[in-house]
């Protein structure tokens, strides 16, 4: 289970380093194998491979009406391993369809994590935070 955020920096060959916490259980479980892809909202999606396996089965098996959701989640994704440095590389393709930069925010979210430009999720947090349905809000105690 991912959970938390993560102010990260992708260095000159857009590389970036998984953090800590996440990496044991990444290599353990996972070998260090993952699957970067776009997500509607404008960042990427990071997902464990084995998880993304169900889920591209999932994306694949939707119907035809689905085809630009196909196209966005399946034509972009990207198989990605983690080096010894415990690294993956964001491909120049992913990285400008998301408009990262440098400085980038890592999203733990359950089974997988989002990638932002930490600009664009400070700005996409302010405006979320301001759209919150306060019915759902009432489903949670705090």
């Amino acid at each position: 289970m991912f959970q938390g955020s993560s102010a990260l920096t992708l260095d000159a060959k857009g590389r970036m380093s998984i953090p800590a916490r996440y990496r044991d259980a990444l290599l353990a479980e996972e070998q260090g194998r993952l699957t970067l892809t776009r997500h509607p909202d404008g960042c990427l999606m990071l997902y464990p491979r084995s998880i993304w396996e169900s889920k591209r089965e999932q994306i694949a098996a939707l119907p035809a009406s689905a085809r630009p959701l196909q196209r966005l989640l399946l034509g972009n994704a990207q198989d990605v391993d983690m080096d010894g440095a415990s690294r993956i590389l964001v491909a120049p393709e992913l990285r400008a369809a998301a408009g990262l930069n440098r400085d980038v925010m890592l999203l733990g979210l359950g089974s997988n994590f989002e990638l932002w430009d930490r600009a664009q999720w400070e700005a996409r947090c302010m405006a979320d935070v301001g759209n919150l349905d306060p019915a759902i809000l009432e489903q949670i105690s705090f």
